[in-house]
């Protein structure tokens, strides 16, 4: 399989330009996906924040099952601060706040004992396509950051004021190399490296080995799929669907987007690929 590579120029510039602006942050929150948690953490941006208090946030948390709330429960239990939310849910607004406001309780203690009315500030961060800019709207109430369903929607800093915050909603940023390549397939499924650079026909057979082992269920469901090779399944997905070609011959192309569209869109289910075990490499 085709060894999955990033890291872009305008990537390594991003980073320069968090670490210029956390200078003025109170505090960091980053932003995970709830469905690969480990996958989706970029350890470079845990370095750079240095002594900063740090909210992970697990996003997308409609989409991911039980696990994502089993890794909430570890990080808490290792000191880290965690809540899950889903941030096209206005309801989750209020956890996010609350969750916010107790990070930075003691510096907003502070500063009002020094007759400070300055907003505290945080920098959100995280790798391409976790919801980042979701997540300012929603505490902002309306659309004030740029969002999009695929990496790299956002390609330059803004600022955006919520109330008593001051959010920065920066570019994604992914960690220079990934050494773990099945983290690296993960971050693929979810449309966090950009589909361009990625082999899809082996993207998807390696979804549908990674499904069948965890989720088999799923695929029983949406596709009728029994069991079988990956590409066996993925002949049965274009059956089913109708993606058949001249000759009788599958249109494996239309089906691998069509599979992948549907993971990432939460027509599988809900899902967790990402195990406890994960984090020990992670360093989280």
């Amino acid at each position: 399989m085709k060894v999955i590579q990033w890291y872009p120029g305008h990537m390594a510039k991003a980073v320069r330009m968090m670490e210029e602006n956390l200078k003025v942050c109170d505090a960091i929150v980053f932003v995970l996906d709830a469905r690969a948690p480990v996958a989706t953490f970029n350890p470079v941006l845990l370095k750079m924040a240095g002594g900063k208090p740090v909210l992970y946030l697990l996003n997308k948390g409609d989409l991911a099952d039980g696990g994502a709330d089993g890794f909430c429960a570890l990080l808490r239990e290792r000191g880290k601060n965690a809540v899950k939310i889903a941030a096209n849910s206005a309801s989750s607004a209020r956890v996010l706040r609350g969750a916010m406001d107790s990070l930075v309780k003691e510096k907003a203690e502070r500063l009002k004992e020094k007759g400070s009315a300055r907003p505290l500030r945080f920098l959100v961060a995280g790798i391409p396509n976790t919801g980042k800019s979701t997540v300012i709207n929603l505490l902002s109430g309306g659309r004030k950051a740029q969002t999009g369903d695929k990496a790299g929607v956002t390609r330059a800093k803004q600022w955006v004021k919520c109330g008593g915050f001051e959010l920065l909603d920066t570019p994604g940023t992914m960690p220079p190399s990934c050494e773990n390549q099945i983290l690296a397939r993960r971050l693929a499924y979810l449309g966090c490296v950009n589909d361009d650079i990625l082999e899809f026909d082996e993207i998807a057979l390696a979804l549908l080995e990674e499904l069948w082992e965890k989720y088999p269920a799923a695929l029983t469901e949406r596709y009728g799929i029994a069991g079988g090779t990956p590409l066996e399944m993925l002949d049965k997905i274009c059956l089913r669907r109708g993606f058949v070609l001249r000759g009788n011959e599958f249109d494996y192309e239309r089906g691998e987007r069509a599979l992948i569209d549907d993971f990432r869109k939460g027509k599988l289910g809900k899902v967790c690929l990402d195990s406890p075990e994960d984090l020990k490499e992670a360093g989280v």
